[in-house]
């Protein structure tokens, strides 16, 4: 009887994250838009996280947050300001929101708002700063700071008056036409940006704004690769929200990782976290850096796997495998294991060189645990020391005992209910 209940369930999770409709419906701004927000309030990536546990480039990410936002002017004030208890922590995954690396959001930061148009819930996102010296990396210094205040006064009114002009933008269609053309929407996305440019760039050119401000903003864009992750991550946070709190699903609706642990969230067990220490990531390093200089695995761009894109669509973006390592069989072959771990097939976001199936959809964590077959997920690898950046990428798995916790967890409800 339960496990009818159970295949019911995941069948309904499944059903639930096929249909997400994730568009584009404004800019907004952190301290007005996301929920929860306040002055003090500093979001970041992964499972709640104390100061003291921080790994080097989130609380280098936070220290710039604070100087950013003008609550502090150099670093020694920031980890005062800390230590008095005055700055508030939490998880994005709280707030409805994602972010890449250390994921810090603060109150004036400006955020993609996406609505998943089927169940009337909300994702929110900060823009991509580029690539080079940035604080999702944990950089702080006077470079980062202009361009965050560049992004707050220019990029973002900008956009937000473009998105007025164009209207709501959706984002499942392009996602699913950036596979077809070689990204799988977590560390390749050169066609989800190029996409999004050919559909943005036609109403930026005719807002208000200055012509150099609508050249800049073109050009910006245009130079990263990866602004579409900051879009690919809230369309994935969207659409599997609402599988929150199904009873008896043993499907996974949130994978992250603040740098110092790896947390997954299970549908049937509500919002409770499952945690263990964050793994090192196995890839290609730029030239002078190794194992040795990186930092666990950060960030909430994982929420792209969760959902059944980023590492599971490999497949789809086989030259990825030159910045990640391994081969072109070995995309395939990732793409393919997952197929043992998941409930479904994605109905839209299709793989080409595996005759257009559809991407392996929905985490089972009993799978997970009867297979002994992990998630598989492509990411960049970040140095542990806050500010010197990216030296890397690579391929990565979550620790078992997530899952395995997860399980116990959900077979102890099962009893405690009288199930079993």
């Amino acid at each position: 009887m339960i496990k009818e209940k159970i295949q019911q369930a995941n069948k309904e999770a499944v059903a639930r994250l096929l249909k997400a409709q994730p568009t584009i419906v404004g800019i907004g701004t952190a301290g007005k838009d996301v929920p929860g927000m306040t002055k003090n309030t500093v979001l970041h990536a992964g499972p709640p996280i104390t100061w003291d546990k921080m790994s080097g480039p989130l609380k280098g990410a936070i220290i710039g947050g604070l100087i950013y936002e003008g609550l502090v002017s150099n670093e020694e004030e920031a980890i005062k300001l800390i230590e008095s208890g005055e700055v508030i922590f939490d998880s994005c995954h709280h707030h409805n929101a994602v972010g890449p690396m250390a994921g810090v959001v603060t109150y004036s930061m400006p955020v993609w708002i996406v609505e998943n148009k089927t169940y009337g819930n909300f994702a929110y996102c900060t823009l991509n700063e580029g690539l080079g010296k940035v604080l999702r990396y944990g950089a702080y210094d006077e470079e980062v700071i202009i361009r965050l205040k560049w992004m707050e006064t220019v990029l973002g009114p900008v956009l937000k008056e473009t998105l007025k002009l164009s209207g709501e933008i959706d984002l499942k269609t392009m996602t699913a036409q950036a596979l077809q053309m070689g990204d799988e929407g977590h560390n390749r996305n050169k066609a989800g940006t190029s996409l999004l440019i050919r559909e943005l760039a036609p109403y930026i050119v005719q807002t208000s704004f200055p012509e150099k401000d609508k050249v800049d903003v073109l050009k910006f864009i245009h130079s990263n690769d990866h602004f579409y992750l900051n879009l690919t991550m809230p369309a994935a946070k969207c659409s599997l929200d609402p599988l929150e709190d199904i009873k008896y699903s043993t499907i996974v609706y949130t994978m992250a990782r603040n740098g110092t642990e790896f947390g997954i969230r299970v549908s049937g067990l509500g919002n409770r976290w499952f945690t263990a220490p964050a793994e090192i990531i196995d890839g290609l390093y730029f030239p002078g850096y190794s194992t040795e200089d990186a930092n666990p695995d950060i960030g909430d761009s994982v929420i792209t796997e969760t959902s059944g894109i980023g590492g599971f669509a490999m497949a789809a973006a086989i030259p990825i495998v030159q910045f990640v390592g391994g081969t072109p069989k070995d995309a395939i072959n990732y793409s393919q294991s997952m197929y043992e771990i998941t409930e479904g097939e994605n109905n839209v976001y299709k793989i080409p060189a595996l005759d257009f199936k559809g991407t392996a959809t929905g985490i089972d964590i009993q799978k997970v645990v009867e297979t002994g077959i992990l998630p598989i997920i492509n990411t960049g690898i970040a140095h542990k020391e806050a500010g010197i950046g990216q030296i890397g990428a690579g391929l990565v798995y979550p620790p078992m005992k997530c899952f395995e916790d997860a399980l116990e967890a959900f077979v102890l409800m099962l009893e405690e209910e009288g199930e079993i």
